[in-house]
């Protein structure tokens, strides 16, 4: 006997949370990111909207991604202890003849001397040491941490990406209000989570080259968003997969048009992150509008023949930057900022010809807006190394994202650290800065005044004014260091702050106190003299 079950229109919201959009997904198989497998060519779903920064209306941001894990000390060459260096590499590490000078700590190798011209015209910053505390060195989980921010990402059930949360920022309801020109777009790059939301959907159009959305663009494709399935839990799962697919074909066409109307001036190597990077000029170049690319190299994880891969791929990287800042010449390299990551560092002792994986590395940026070209942020001690013999970070990487946040696609403070989870001390030598229409200059840097003082009823006050908004803890403790109050412990705005505290509620006793102000990684404290 075969039973037939009619579902109407109401449903029952315990079994919607049962049986949730993630969960489809993942009874799909799609765990990656919304896509459409087409011959070798991947599409995801599209990017939110990208509102109009002030100051910053045509500002684009380009990630080179160097997947496998890039040797950072034969990358930006530690000039400042070359003894040690050497010592610790006999076979791979590079001499002082075949490099080129940054300054007189650091240098580069002689097979990356296209990026000499970008050096030497003040578009190029390298940042030594960035990495996270106790670094893990997976591959697939190390990237999750870089394109998550969230170096706990393995225990928390949120592993969006830094990039889709900006997104999700800029307009929630990014599905039920596309944009009319995608928010990202990632070339050749795979299925990391840079864009991913929530619920694990890649929020960028993905592609390895153009060709097949052009065939996408003039064929047209649409799927039926109203006629589903009368099932209202199946059918709503149905109505939002395709609804999700349809952004793809909704934006094939505007790239499509960019990517013809756009040109390369130059002529780029035979490599795949030139070839990607032609492809990113191109749209550009096309009047695209979109905000946000990332391309990849592979190829880093040098366990062995570290001698034959890495330079080549070191030629490749330079060889591809510079014809890409080339090719978008003065009418776009303004506007154009790049950044290279990678998901961890080498390990500082090579290894029969290799390097094991790692955890602190360089980064490194380039363009115009950098106002300037630099070293930045401490140099990583080569002999004081953790216990798997691995350099410790001397900068953390959020706290590039956060300075890219605020001062590259000008977010507020406050929202770049609620996208980031936490406030994290911003690089205010980077060169970047936001023309705000706002006539409130905020700082870069936390920046705090404070006075205490007790009042004739015993009462008392404590005030301070803080340069930026962040989070702000202020204890009231004993000279012995027990805490007696905490009147203060949460997030504040910038300007003038004051507290007020009864002394004789608090039990005080005659003599003195200390009041302690803790924000942004930094500590102030006063005395106070109390007297009944």
């Amino acid at each position: 006997m075969s039973h037939k079950h009619h579902h109407t229109s109401a449903c029952n919201p315990g079994e919607h949370k049962m049986w949730s959009r993630r969960d489809f997904l993942h009874t799909l198989g799609v765990t990656g990111g919304v896509g459409l497998a087409m011959g070798g060519f991947s599409l995801n779903a599209l990017a939110a909207p990208l509102l109009t920064p002030p100051g910053g209306n045509d500002r684009i941001l380009v990630l080179i991604r160097l997947k496998g894990g890039n040797d950072g000390l034969n990358t930006i060459i530690p000039i400042y202890d070359f003894g040690t260096y050497k010592n610790k590499r006999p076979t791979i590490y590079i001499p002082q003849s075949e490099t080129w000078s940054l300054n007189q700590e650091l240098a580069m190798p002689k097979t990356t001397s296209r990026l000499t011209k970008l050096w030497n015209n003040g578009a190029m910053k390298v940042i030594s040491g960035v990495g996270y505390d106790n670094h893990n060195l997976s591959h697939f989980t190390s990237s999750d941490v870089w394109n998550s921010a969230k170096p706990e990402i393995e225990s928390i059930e949120d592993k969006s990406g830094w990039l889709a949360r900006y997104l999700l920022h800029q307009q929630p309801d990014y599905l039920e209000n596309l944009p009319e020109i995608p928010g990202a777009i990632k070339v050749n790059s795979g299925s990391n989570i840079a864009f991913n939301n929530p619920d694990r959907i890649d929020l960028a159009v993905n592609f390895n080259t153009p060709d097949k959305l052009i065939e996408i663009a003039e064929k047209g494709f649409y799927y039926d968003t109203q006629s589903l399935p009368d099932d209202c839990y199946y059918g709503d799962q149905i109505g939002f997969l395709r609804s999700v697919l349809n952004v793809t074909y909704k934006y094939a066409p505007a790239i499509s048009n960019a990517y013809k109307a756009g040109s390369n001036t130059v002529v780029y190597s035979n490599n795949a992150l030139s070839q990607q990077l032609a492809i990113v000029a191109k749209l550009i170049k096309g009047g695209l509008g979109t905000k946000m690319y990332m391309v990849t190299l592979d190829g880093f994880d040098t366990h062995e023949n570290q001698n034959t891969a890495h330079p080549q791929l070191m030629n490749q990287l330079a060889s591809a930057v510079s014809e890409f800042y080339d090719d978008l010449g003065t009418e776009f390299n303004n506007d154009v900022l790049s950044l290279t990551f990678s998901e961890f560092g080498r390990r500082v002792a090579e290894n029969n010809g290799g390097t094991d994986h790692g955890t602190a590395a360089p980064v490194m940026l380039f363009g115009n807006a950098l106002q300037g070209s630099a070293s930045l942020g401490k140099l990583p001690n080569l002999s004081q190394l953790d216990a798997n013999g691995n350099l410790k970070h001397t900068t953390d990487f959020r706290s590039v994202y956060a300075t890219l946040l605020e001062s590259w696609l000008c977010l507020p403070p406050a929202a770049v650290d609620s996208i980031l989870g936490d406030e994290f001390q911003r690089i205010d030598d980077l060169g970047l800065e936001c023309l705000s229409s706002s006539t409130t200059n905020v700082p870069l840097l936390q920046g705090l005044t404070h006075q205490g003082r007790v009042a004739e009823d015993g009462s008392i006050f404590i005030q301070f004014e803080m340069q930026r908004p962040g989070h702000v803890r202020l204890e009231l403790l004993a000279v012995t260091g027990q805490v007696i109050a905490m009147p203060v412990n949460g997030n504040l705005s910038e300007g003038v702050h004051q507290t007020m505290m009864g002394g004789q509620r608090l039990g005080l006793g005659n003599g003195m106190y200390i009041y302690r102000i803790e924000t942004a990684g930094k500590s102030y404290s006063g005395k106070l003299i109390f007297v009944q």
